[in-house]
């Protein structure tokens, strides 16, 4: 048996290397950055094709396992397939020996993915030759994440990630938190800004805190390899000429990284993953035909915050001493979600890494009005100059001085829109009005001086549709409110507006808003109706099947359906779903369907059933939620995870040297499974044969974390290079020798041999 296990060793070694320990990683013994464990869970991934008998890469990155059964964090631009990522086929690589670079173990599919947000979550499901693995039957080494919005200013994080294309070992970079940028996709901190050097192949790899928590992804999109801006290697002969040369296609990597995505994002992928629940759109529009423009931002102002419809408050020139708070507003047309667009600022002519965005995807629509900002960090006095690039190439930029005084200067600001009634109050929901024959729009002013040159300039899908220009009055005073309106005796026609107001011609205000619907309880737009669940074997029946709103445990499809009126195509519109209050799925795109009809229909999907739970659909447009309905399965409420509930006794110890009495790290501590004996096990080396394993940490510490049952036999193996091996058949837990569920404490001593 012992020479049996020596000649195994080395792979036995390697595979208590893909499955470490889960109980350096329990909530309750995190308290301190455990980087050898966290870059065992960290991966290397190549997206790949297969052309004649070569498999050619495609796209790298980097990733990170999240749970034990394989679920794998990382980027959307990398591995879902795309004109810059054509691969159809996903290899995990990862680590035998922290020093040396990953090894192709296994092969993975995207389960979900968020291109907007540049995130997917990806499951292994075969090895490396293409065998399938059984569900479940991973144990794998997995980080916990975080709560990245705990995240501060100059808090110290930890990046681990891949450098180059496989080549070299695992990296890790240091670095603190600079700052956090605000965009419309993600709120005041839809980035964390980093110190930290992180190298493009580092994308989609993890960024910790000091507890060893996920807290943010490094993000970058790497330029098409055929853009002369683009940072690309060549590594493989992709034409079939015997030759690696310039004739070959060329990997994409990027330039260095300063940004992540929060880890808070990662959250409804997770849970849907986690719920197995598959979302499918069964009502499909044709897609409409692209303007064929190249795609373009163009810059229209600053403001010093933003509204809840993530609209300019007002627009300034220039911006006082000590403010921490400043928004860049830019027209976006063309715009697609392969689009890559990035912001440079410099400050007094030196580029400022704290306040630029590396390149990154586009998270929008394809025309409208976007920001980038920042709030609750200053802006230290001097000249800015910004500039907006797209696909590596400038589009506009602009300047703005700190440390000006403007106080006493006109001001528009704070504009809101809806119906006025008869005693002259707006109302509505401000920014999503019903179609009809007028809209209003109320502003605030100050320092208007009388005889004050100022215009009001409304605009209907980028079409300017009523001008007027005026002298300000006395009568409206130098302070106050003023109420404004666009009329068409045919009626307004249901889609984007805009209204932008001059100051003696400078843009004092803009905001973007919408029609649709038709008006329903006076000032609010009925855009969705009828929406509900239902269950049916077929979409058809589905259509005409009577709304539910309970069903049983078990229940494989269940269909939620909507009418909607009045809604204009390329109208920004979000669909979520939430189970027990948390969100699970939230896609924001614009509406390319016609403009009123019935029966939309989604079907929410588990081949396993729909977990039991309360489920709600969410309907919006903009930031306003216009319809929602709730059904409950089973028992209307998620079952707790099955590890957190299964009962048992925990098994942990600590391994020694018996000469010297030093903990031992490295140690493999396997558990196997009832039905099987270690000699079944040294037989197959099946990983479907472990029920749990870990690997000892510096001080020669483990935990095995999924708990024994009592009266089930299991097997142990106990393996180190350079000590004897421990092995023992009928290891049992019961009554008589274990009377309560404390855990288990053993020290074993290992004998060099």
């Amino acid at each position: 048996m012992i020479l049996s296990f020596k000649r195994r060793l080395s792979l036995l070694i390697y595979l208590s290397v893909l499955l470490v320990t889960a109980g350096s990683l329990s909530s309750q013994q995190v308290a301190a950055l455990d980087l050898e464990y966290i870059q065992r869970a960290t991966v290397f991934i190549m997206q790949t094709r297969n052309v004649g008998n070569n498999l050619i890469i495609s796209c790298v990155g980097t990733g990170t396992i999240v749970s034990r059964d394989g679920l794998i964090l990382t980027n959307a631009h990398s591995t879902v397939s795309n004109a810059n990522c054509p691969g159809d086929t996903l290899v995990v690589a990862l680590n035998v020996h922290l020093a040396e670079p990953p090894v192709p173990r296994f092969q993975a599919e995207i389960v979900q993915a968020d291109p907007g947000l540049d995130l997917a979550l990806l499951r292994i499901t075969r090895e490396s030759d293409g065998k399938l693995i059984e569900p479940g039957s991973l144990t794998l080494p997995y980080v916990e994440v975080g709560d990245s919005s705990a995240l501060q200013l100059d808090d110290t994080i930890t990046v681990v990630g891949y450098p180059n294309i496989g080549d070299d070992p695992i990296a890790v970079e240091r670095g603190t938190v600079t700052g956090f940028m605000a965009e419309p996709s993600g709120g005041s901190k839809s980035w964390i800004k980093t110190s930290a050097t992180i190298r493009g192949t580092m994308s989609g790899g993890g960024a910790y805190n000091q507890r060893g928590q996920l807290i943010g992804v490094p993000t970058t999109a790497p330029l098409s390899s055929s853009s002369p801006e683009a940072t690309c290697l060549i590594v493989q002969d992709t034409n079939g000429d015997d030759l690696v040369n310039s004739s070959d296609s060329c990997i994409p990597v990027g330039g260095f990284i300063n940004s992540l995505r929060p880890a808070n994002f990662v959250s409804p992928l997770l849970r849907a993953a986690a719920l197995g629940i598959s979302v499918e759109m069964v009502t499909s529009f044709t897609q409409p035909q692209q303007s064929g423009g190249a795609p373009d931002l163009r810059y229209i102002g600053f403001s010093p915050s933003v509204n809840e419809a993530g609209m300019p408050t007002s627009i300034i020139r220039s911006l006082p001493t000590g403010a921490n708070s400043l928004y860049l507003f830019f027209d976006y047309d063309n715009m697609t979600p392969e689009t890559v667009y990035e912001l440079q600022v410099f400050t007094n002519g030196v580029q400022n890494a704290n306040f630029s965005l590396s390149p990154v995807r586009w998270s929008g629509g394809s025309s409208g009005l976007w920001y980038i900002g920042s709030s609750g960090q200053t802006w230290p006095n001097g000249v800015y100059d910004f500039t907006l690039l797209v696909n590596g190439v400038a589009a506009d930029n602009t300047r703005l001085v700190v440390g000006e005084v403007t106080q006493g200067n006109a001001q528009f600001s704070d504009l809101i829109f809806g119906l006025r009634d008869l005693q002259g109050n707006i109302l509505g929901n401000s920014f999503v009005l019903p179609t009809g024959n007028v809209a209003f729009a109320r502003f605030l002013y100050r320092n208007m001086a009388e005889g004050t040159p100022w215009a009001q300039i409304w605009y209907y899908e980028g079409e300017e549709v009523q001008r007027i220009e005026a002298q300000w009055l006395a009568e409206d005073g130098t302070d106050g409110t003023k109420d404004i309106s666009v009329e068409s005796a045919g009626g307004l026609l249901p889609g984007s507006y805009r209204l932008e107001l001059y100051i003696e011609n400078r843009l004092a205000a803009v905001s973007n808003f919408t029609l649709a619907g038709a008006q329903a309880g006076g000032a609010f737009a009925r855009i969705f109706t009828g929406e509900h669940f239902t269950t049916a074997s077929t979409p058809d029946e589905a259509r005409n099947a009577a709304r539910i709103s309970s069903f049983s445990t078990g229940t494989q499809s269940i269909y939620t359906l909507f009418d909607w009126e009045q809604l204009a195509a390329g109208t920004l519109w979000t669909l979520e779903f939430t189970v027990d209050g948390n969100p699970f799925y939230r896609r924001t795109v614009p509406w390319n369907g016609p403009g009123t009809g019935e029966n939309f229909l989604i079907r929410l999907f588990n081949t396993g059933g729909v977990p039991d739970g309360t489920y709600e659909m969410n309907l919006s447009v903009g930031a306003v939620r216009l319809a929602s309905t709730q059904a409950r399965v089973g028992i209307g409420q998620l079952p707790i995870d099955r590890f957190a509930t299964t009962g048992g006794v925990q098994l942990r110890g600590q391994l020694l040297d018996s000469e010297t009495l030093e903990g031992v790290s490295g140690v493999s501590v396997l558990l196997i499974s009832a039905d099987y004996s270690v000699a079944d096990f040294t037989r197959d080396w099946r990983q479907d044969q472990l029920y749990d394993m870990t690997i000892s940490d510096r001080n020669g510490r483990f935990q095995i974390e999924r708990p024994l049952q009592r009266d089930t036999l299991y097997s142990i193996v106990i393996l180190a290079e350079g000590y004897l091996p421990i092995t023992a058949d009928a290891v049992e837990v019961n009554d008589d020798t274990h009377p309560d569920n404390s855990p288990i404490d053993i020290t074993l001593h290992l004998t060099r041999g």
